[in-house]
C-alpha cells in the first residue's frame, strides 16, 4: 500500500413534528477533546491542503452508491456528493438538494422542493428529475443496493415544476431523515438514468484521482451553491488500514486529520505537540454477527448462551478505554429518540450454560472471524470474549482475518464475525438497514414475524406513544432472540494537528463530522 504523502507532493499531484416541518433532533451530539478545551467559534478561511488518514478502504471499492459499506467511501462520497437533506452537527435535520419539505396529515405523501441553481461538477443543471433516477436506481426487483429496503416503499414519483411528490404505500414519518442516508446521492442522470460508474457529482470538490483502497484526490468546485462551506483547495484521503501507522502519519505531520485513533495507546497520543484527540459519542456500536440460517446459530437457546457468555465491561475498560459504554444486544442507543431500558443481558456463565443445555449441548465449539479493519481492537475484542465463554463450556477459535477483503470476503460471508455499525439517527433506519426481513445488511439473516410486523406498523404510527411502546418490544425482541451480540457502544475518536479547526458543534452521527469533515472544517 502506498504510504501517506508530504503535503507538497499533494500539490504537485494534485420529534415528528419537528420531522414534518423540516428539522428533528438527533439526539447527543457532543464534543469532547480530552486534554483540550472545546473549540471557540472562529472564523474559517479558504485554503491549503487536507490529507486525511482513514482505518478503512478496499482495492475493491468503487463509485457505486449502491454498495458503499464503510467509512473511506462515505467520507469521500460526502466530499463529493448532495443529498435530499443533511443531518446537521447538532442533530437537526436541515435541507441540501431540498429547500424544505412537507407531507400529508398521514405522512404517506412527501412533496420536496427542489432548490434551484445547483450545478454538477460537469456543469450540468441539477433538476427534479435527477432527484427521482438518483432514487430509481436503488429500487426494483433487480436492485442489489443497500438501501433498496428504504426507496422499495416508494410508490409513485412525479415532478410539478421545481418540486419532487413521492409517494409511499403508507406513512413513514423519519422519510426525509432516511433521505440523507450515504447511499442516496443525488447524481446526474441522462433519459432517466443515473450512471453509477460517474464520479460526477454536486459536492465541493472535485474528484481528480482515485486509487481504490490507496488514495483519493479532489479540488475545490468552483461552482459550489454553500458559498460558507468546502474550505480547502484540495483534500486527500488515504487508506491507512494500521491503527500505528495512522499515528505516526499524524505526529510526523505526513497527514492532518486521521480517524480511529488506537485506544490503547490514546492517553500518550494526547501528550503529542500540536494535536488535538476528537471525541464524539453517538450511536456507533460493535457487534459481533451470527448468521442465524446455520447450525447452531439457527438455535435461539445457543444465541442467547454467547449473548450471557461475554463480559461487556470488561471489553468496554478493555478495548474502548472507556471511550463508550455496555450495550444489551440491540442497535439503539440512548442518543436515539425511542430508546427502551431493558433488562440486562449480563455476563453469567452458569445463565449460559442453562440456555446450552436447553438447546441439548453440553459444550459448543465455534469459530470466530475478526480483524482490525472490522473496527481497531477487533481482534482483540473476539480474544476477550473466548476467554469469557470458556467458562460456560464454550469453546471459540478466533480467526485473525486479512484487513484487506474483510467487508467484501468475511462480513456476511463466514458464519460468525466481528462488525462495526455506526448507528442510525432513527429506529425505523436502523432496524430497517439491518434487521428487517430481507434487508440487504441483514448480516445475522434473522427472520422474526412479531418483529417485521411491528417494524411496519411502527412506521406509520404518528402517535409518540404508541411509536415508543412499538420500539421498546422490538428492542427487547431482538436482545432476546436476535443473532447479533452487541456488547458495546463506541465514542468516535479522532485526531488532528492543530492547523485545522472544527465548528464548535462536531457531529457525532457518524465519524468524521457526520461525514462531513472535508466541508466543514477548515484551517486556521
Amino acid at each position: 500500500m502506498e504510504g501517506p504523502q508530504k503535503k507538497t507532493s499533494v500539490l504537485t499531484r494534485i420529534s415528528r413534528r419537528r420531522v414534518l416541518q423540516g428539522s428533528a433532533a438527533l439526539g447527543t451530539a457532543a464534543l469532547i477533546g480530552p486534554l483540550a478545551a472545546t473549540h471557540a467559534a472562529a472564523q474559517p478561511k479558504k485554503g491549503g491542503v487536507l490529507r486525511v488518514a482513514m482505518a478503512h478502504g478496499n482495492t475493491s471499492d468503487n463509485y457505486d452508491p449502491g454498495a458503499w459499506t464503510h467509512a473511506y467511501v462515505q467520507v469521500f462520497a460526502h466530499a463529493r456528493h448532495q443529498y435530499l437533506t443533511e443531518v446537521a452537527a447538532d442533530g437537526s435535520l436541515v435541507g441540501e438538494v431540498a429547500e424544505s419539505w412537507e407531507s400529508s396529515p398521514d405522512a404517506s405523501v412527501w412533496t420536496f422542493n427542489i432548490r434551484p441553481g445547483i450545478k454538477f461538477h460537469s456543469g450540468k443543471d441539477l433538476t427534479p428529475e435527477d432527484v427521482i433516477a438518483s432514487l430509481d436506481y436503488h429500487r426494483g426487483d433487480e436492485s442489489t443496493s443497500a438501501a433498496k429496503p428504504f426507496v422499495d416503499p416508494i410508490t409513485d414519483m412525479t415532478v410539478d415544476g421545481n418540486k419532487v411528490i413521492i409517494t409511499l404505500e403508507s406513512g413513514n414519518a423519519d422519510f426525509p431523515f432516511i433521505m440523507s442516508d450515504y447511499h442516496l446521492p443525488i447524481m446526474p442522470s441522462t433519459d432517466g438514468k443515473i450512471d453509477p460508474t460517474s464520479s460526477d457529482g454536486a459536492g465541493g470538490y472535485i474528484v481528480k484521482q482515485y486509487e481504490p483502497g490507496v488514495r483519493a484526490l479532489l479540488e475545490r468546485n468552483p461552482n459550489f451553491w454553500k458559498t460558507d462551506r468546502a474550505h480547502f483547495d484540495a483534500i486527500e484521503l488515504l487508506t491507512i488500514l494500521d491503527p500505528a501507522a495512522r499515528q505516526s502519519a499524524l505526529r510526523t505531520g505526513d497527514v492532518d486529520v486521521i480517524d480511529q485513533v488506537d485506544l490503547k495507546t490514546v492517553h500518550l497520543f494526547q501528550r503529542v505537540p500540536d494535536v488535538t484527540v476528537l471525541a464524539t459519542t453517538g450511536t456507533q456500536h460493535y457487534t459481533f454477527a451470527m448468521d442465524t440460517r446455520k447450525e447452531p446459530f439457527n438455535d435461539p437457546n445457543v444465541r442467547m448462551a454467547l449473548k450471557h457468555a461475554i463480559n461487556r465491561q470488561e471489553l468496554v475498560d478493555k478495548i474502548l478505554f472507556g471511550y463508550g459504554g455496555v450495550g444489551n444486544d440491540h442497535p439503539i442507543g440512548e442518543s436515539n429518540q425511542y430508546h427502551a431500558d431493558l433488562v440486562q443481558n449480563d455476563y453469567d456463565p452458569a445463565k449460559a450454560k442453562e440456555y446450552l443445555k436447553k438447546a441439548g449441548l453440553d459444550s459448543l465449539d465455534i469459530s470466530l472471524s475478526a480483524a482490525d479493519a472490522a473496527y481497531s481492537g477487533a481482534v482483540d475484542a473476539a480474544i476477550l470474549f473466548a476467554e469469557h465463554a470458556k467458562p460456560a463450556g464454550i469453546n471459540i477459535e478466533v480467526v485473525r482475518e486479512p484487513n484487506d477483503g474483510y467487508w467484501s470476503d468475511v462480513w456476511m460471508k463466514k458464519p460468525f464475525s466481528a462488525v462495526y455499525w455506526g448507528g442510525r439517527p432513527t429506529e425505523d433506519w436502523m432496524f430497517t438497514t439491518a434487521y428487517a426481513s430481507g434487508a440487504a445488511w441483514n448480516d445475522s439473516f434473522w427472520e422474526n414475524e412479531e418483529f417485521n410486523k411491528l417494524l411496519l406498523d411502527a412506521r406509520s404510527e404518528l402517535d409518540s406513544d404508541k411509536r415508543r411502546e412499538m420500539y421498546g418490544r422490538m428492542q427487547d425482541i431482538v436482545r432476546s432472540d436476535g443473532g447479533v451480540i452487541v456488547p458495546m457502544f463506541a465514542s468516535y475518536v479522532m485526531a488532528h494537528n492543530n492547523k485545522v479547526k472544527t465548528p464548535e458543534t462536531v457531529g457525532a452521527n457518524w465519524t468524521l463530522d457526520g461525514f462531513r469533515a472535508p466541508e466543514r472544517w477548515w484551517f486556521d
